[in-house]
């Protein structure tokens, strides 16, 4: 256990001290020199993503795609699915769009590309949810969730291999093993089900190594290994999303749609062609437990297989499914099957981006085949650079459980769906920068929520919540 720590540490920890080397000492490759915007020299307008041999100061062992921003700072821009899937940005191995922009620091040394990115709030939460003489299911609450990758890249032989490490301090910033959000449910709190609440990640959210071998010019094998991972089930879940990237709290769909994006002992194939990706996951299926500081373990006894389109290097879709071992401690002889389907939309603007997810995401119980569908759309624009306005609106199935609240389950417990939900919030943030590449907004959102009519005697008829937060993200270049 020792042992993984420390690996997980080192690898996000040596990026983040070389590039505040390479920051301070306002460090620059040797033969680069720097820019502001993208050149408007059509030479360099030309340059495609992966064409660096002929570049002054670049080595054959540097991650292809990389650019010269401000400052010394380096961007990725893939240009085809295949250098989409090498550029591994998110979680796991999903795609977004090729044109979605990623925010992270990145450097070389020797022939190792680093790279760190991360994503940080510090929120407070009030939420009302009150009928005549009753108490509220609304409650408030001080909190931060976050996230932070570090990244290294080399060739290896014939291919590429990425090491990844991905943690989150969630179990310390998120108090009493959950925080406040209306009609979300899944997984426990001190033994009991969590209702009205969302429960923090575990700290390392993913140990990974990925090695991608290339096929001619249009097809790559990839494999991929984690302790911790993210099996090929569902598109990039939600705190990686870059519709979601301004949103510091979690989707109610979250359990039919990307919760395994934290499974324990993943092991995936894929095989890309040109603008087709097929891939196949094992995992162990059981959700991670309560004690989110350690790294869990299990047999692989689930699967998933998801098959990825890029069309243009402005859609991407997916759909995936999967077979998963008793995923709920709460029900532990329960299986259960989940199938997904996404599509994503990114459109660069002037000094900004305009990026959108639909997703549909649904587990059937293996026991007595209870259905749960869960339905999103987000949407994200940033414009004139610093501003972000967003939406999420979701329709799920919500069970009787909720209706139970945080008490432990009757005996001879049976779950079943209970009611839809309707979920509706819109905000806005500013990015304001007084730490140097990084970007810090303030902002807020508003939700409001539709009620199922079996659920307005517990919820009354017009529950609302309210996030005030600020936002922190390291970026290099025009990227944010």
């Amino acid at each position: 256990m020792k042992k993984f720590f420390t690996i997980a540490l080192s690898l996000l920890v040596f990026p983040v001290f070389i590039l505040a080397q390479q920051s301070s000492s306002d460090a620059r490759m040797p033969g680069m020199k720097k820019t502001g915007r993208q050149s408007k020299d059509p030479h360099v307008q030309k340059k495609k993503y992966g064409d660096t041999h002929n570049m002054p100061g670049m080595d054959h062992g540097q991650m292809p795609g990389m650019k010269m921003g401000e400052e010394g700072s380096m961007n990725m821009h893939p240009e085809t699915f295949v250098q989409e899937i090498e550029h591994h940005g998110t979680s796991g191995t999903s795609a977004e769009p090729n044109s979605t922009p990623t925010p992270m620091l990145m450097t070389t040394k020797s022939s190792w590309t680093l790279m760190f990115h991360a994503n940080v709030f510090l929120a407070d939460i009030q939420q009302s949810s009150k009928r005549r003489q009753s108490t509220s299911r609304g409650r408030d609450k001080f909190f931060s969730t976050n996230w932070l990758m570090g990244m290294a890249q080399r060739n290896a032989g014939p291919g590429v291999f990425t090491a990844r490490a991905m943690l989150s301090f969630e179990p310390a910033t998120v108090t009493k093993r959950r925080y406040p959000l209306l009609f979300q449910q899944g997984e426990t709190a001190f033994g009991k089900p969590i209702a009205d609440g969302q429960h923090p990640h575990d700290f390392i959210m993913e140990l990974a190594a990925l090695y991608d071998l290339k096929w001619g010019e249009h097809s790559l094998l990839s494999f991929y290994f984690a302790p911790m991972g993210d099996p090929a089930l569902g598109p990039s879940a939600y705190p990686h999303r870059a519709s979601a990237y301004e949103n510091p709290v979690g989707a109610l769909g979250h359990h039919q749609q990307d919760s395994t994006h934290i499974a324990d002992d993943v092991a995936t194939i894929g095989f890309t062609y040109k603008i087709a990706r097929i891939e196949a996951s094992a995992f162990h299926g059981r959700e991670p437990d309560e004690f989110r500081w350690n790294l869990d373990q299990g047999k692989m006894d689930s699967w998933s297989t998801r098959f990825t389109l890029q069309p243009g290097k402005n859609w991407s879709g997916q759909v995936s499914y999967g077979r998963m071992k008793s995923p709920e401690g709460l029900f532990p002889d329960e299986d259960q099957a989940r199938m997904t389907a996404s599509v994503m939309y990114n459109r660069p603007l002037q000094n900004g981006n305009w990026a959108n997810t639909i997703l549909w995401g649904r587990t059937r119980s293996l026991q007595d085949n209870s259905i749960f569908n869960s339905y999103l759309l987000e949407s994200t624009v940033r414009f004139h650079t610093r501003n972000y306005a967003w939406t999420r609106i979701e329709n799920v199935d919500r069970s009787n459980q909720l209706a139970l609240g945080e008490n432990p389950l009757p005996p001879n417990f049976q779950e079943k769906a209970i009611g839809r939900v309707q979920a509706y919030t819109f905000g806005y943030d500013r990015d304001i920068d007084f730490i140097p590449h990084v970007a810090s907004a303030i902002g807020a959102q508003v939700t409001s929520y539709g009620v199922a009519n079996t659920l307005k005697p517990i919820y009354g008829s017009h529950p609302v919540g309210i996030a005030i937060f600020v936002r922190f993200r390291p970026f290099s270049g025009d990227e944010r």
